[in-house]
């Protein structure tokens, strides 16, 4: 079966990096996985605090989105970002096909 790559870009506020770097392996991509994602990348730009990062799922587009509205509306989600004030400026969200 297919995996469909979802490539996340955040511009993290700058004194929250070091603090979003213990919470993003230790509960969001547990959480994730627990509903069926993938994480098949993270990179963090420290100089301009920028994270980037790769999450899949099996299936197409319409796949991924069926499973993201299911994780977006679960309690587990609203756990996991209790008490967040929000991390970033500013996010940029897109499908990506592998190249090479």
């Amino acid at each position: 079966m297919s995996r469909t790559v979802q490539l996340r870009r955040y511009n993290l506020k700058p004194h929250l990096v070091d603090e979003f770097l213990v919470w993003w392996p230790s509960l969001l991509v547990p959480a994730r996985a627990a509903y069926g994602f993938t994480v098949d990348s993270a990179y963090l730009n420290r100089e301009t605090a920028e994270f980037t990062w790769a999450v899949s799922a099996e299936g197409d587009q319409d796949d991924f989105r069926r499973l993201e509205q299911v994780w977006m509306a679960s309690p587990e989600r609203t756990v996991v970002f209790e008490g967040i004030d929000g991390w970033n400026d500013s996010t940029v969200i897109a499908f990506v096909e592998r190249f090479a």
